[in-house]
């Protein structure tokens, strides 16, 4: 059993193929699967909740029900005051949890139908709750028993620990079971301080609302081993970034050329918008490449571009030379220089307004894709949040939010390139390859810039690796990687803006 961390690489699989592994993995064991996953939950809870008097286990109709009583017993074996409270209004469940129950009443544990209200008064933090309401399957809102157990583990005092994944949350896309169109909850949904994932990680504790309901997560593999079977991964972690030392010999030409095109100027409501194309190529910088230029569409120079920045019209770049980061801050400006920036362009990382233009032109969606099938590939990177996704798909951001595993895949097959799908747990993907998942940064980063600096970031990346489609996927998950760590690191009491985050990056 293992700690989530950015060091590892954990594979993601959804509950099919965690149910197609199971019968794998239960030939290789000497015992039940269900009893080597309630063992596993039983050391996990002495290891969060050593000093824990008092356990209840909140255990619902399925196999999650049965993990939690197969905890149950070896608890109560092991000295603790256990009660068990079954919360189901449906049949028997599956044959592995009536086993567990049986077990577990054989045993002597205490078990009851309802919540343990006055019991559960008495528990304070050194006490534990065990969260095995529902598992990998949960899809549907919560009926009233679940939600009286929800609650119930809400208002203890007691340390929580979820089995699997957090009642009330999506195990798939982080979004909470029932929740309406805008995107919240109308149910309660558990916040555990711990979540135990059994076999492998679900993508819905590294996105949406997962990261916040999750608590520290934790994998017991229970025998499955990526390599070892023919289940394949729906996904991996993303790799933290590494930084290597520029070698001693090398010149300003060894570590690329970046050139931001974008910075409406004065649009058309008074209001510069420079800022964003700055902070990309102030990024770009900041990142190590070796030289940045910077094209405003307005054509004016900006007394606040940095020094070490060179300001260029866009007739003076060689596109084909370049790597362009284009549409940050571009406006409806963009719209005129896209055709010519996405025909020309040597390496392409297209965000913003750039992205935005796309979605409105089927020619350009046509241009974007024709990158891909030149004789000499041209890598392309978008850099979309949901709400730019769903414009590119023809989507809702609802539907994006909902699978943005899938919908990153999707917008990499339709343009051909690699595609950073921005959020809480930001998804890359890009066509021949298994998506990443970014478990780096925090809602530091929610503020206005930070998009633009990713964007500077992943063309300086780029810009440092072969100019190949394949090296484009390998840039954006160290660029997507870095921009997390340096906010996870940022220091306590100072204020995260976008151009300090950009400074940072040095």
């Amino acid at each position: 059993m293992r700690a989530l961390s950015r060091s590892h690489a954990w594979p993601i699989l959804g509950p099919a193929q965690v149910r197609q592994l199971e019968p794998a993995l239960q030939a290789l064991s000497a015992k039940p699967l269900m009893q080597s996953a309630g063992l596993a939950c039983a050391r996990l809870a002495l290891a969060v909740a050593p000093h824990a008097q008092r356990v209840w286990v909140a255990a619902g109709p399925g196999n999650n029900g049965g993990d939690g009583l197969e905890t149950a017993l070896l608890l109560q074996q092991w000295g603790k005051e256990v009660r068990v409270s079954l919360l189901s209004s449906g049949g028997p469940g599956p044959h592995d949890a009536q086993a567990a129950l049986q077990r577990a009443q054989q045993a002597g544990v205490h078990i009851q139908s309802g919540v343990p209200t006055e019991w559960l008064a008495q528990m304070d933090a050194q006490d534990l709750c065990i969260d095995a309401l529902l598992g990998i399957g949960a899809s549907r809102p919560l009926c009233a028993d679940l939600q009286a157990g929800v609650k119930a583990i809400q208002q203890s005092a007691a340390t929580v620990l979820a089995i699997d994944v957090p009642t009330g949350l999506n195990p798939q896309s982080g979004q909470w079971l029932g929740a309406d169109s805008a995107g919240s909850s109308k149910l309660v949904a558990v916040h555990a301080d711990h979540t135990l994932s059994l076999i492998a990680v679900q993508a819905g504790l590294l996105m949406g609302h997962g990261r916040d309901a999750s608590g520290q997560i934790w994998l017991e593999d229970l025998g499955y081993g990526p390599s070892q079977h023919t289940v394949s991964p729906l996904a991996w972690l993303n790799a933290p970034y590494t930084s290597a030392p520029k070698p001693h010999a090398s010149h300003k030409g060894s570590h690329g050329d970046v050139a931001v095109i974008g910075g409406e100027g004065m649009a058309t409501h008074g209001t510069s918008m420079s800022g964003a194309a700055i902070l990309a190529a102030t990024a770009a910088l900041y990142a190590g490449a070796g030289r940045v230029m910077l094209s405003l569409l307005s054509s004016q120079a900006n007394d606040c571009v940095p020094p070490d920045v060179m300001q260029r019209e866009l007739k003076q770049l060689d596109l084909e030379q370049l790597h362009v980061v284009c549409g940050c801050g571009g406006g409806t400006s963009v719209h005129a220089v896209l055709p010519e920036v996405l025909q020309r362009s040597g390496c392409l990382v297209l965000d913003a307004d750039g992205l935005n233009a796309v979605a409105q032109g089927s020619a350009l969606q046509k241009t974007l894709r024709l990158r891909a099938g030149h004789s000499a590939p041209q890598a392309t990177v978008i850099t979309p949040h949901p709400l730019e996704a769903a414009r590119l798909l023809g989507w809702n951001t609802q539907q994006v939010q909902k699978d943005r595993l899938k919908a990153a895949q999707a917008l990499a097959e339709r343009f051909q390139c690699c595609v950073v799908l921005k959020g809480s747990g930001t998804v890359i993907a890009a066509p021949g390859h298994t998506p990443r998942i970014n478990i780096t940064g925090n809602g530091r980063l929610a503020i206005g810039g930070t998009g633009d600096v990713l964007a500077g970031l992943v063309g300086a990346r780029m810009a440092q690796s072969p100019n190949t489609v394949e090296d484009a996927f390998n840039a954006a998950c160290a660029a997507v990687a870095q921009h997390g760590q340096v906010a996870d690191d940022w220091p306590p009491g100072v204020a995260l803006t976008a151009s300090r985050l950009a400074q940072r990056l040095a």
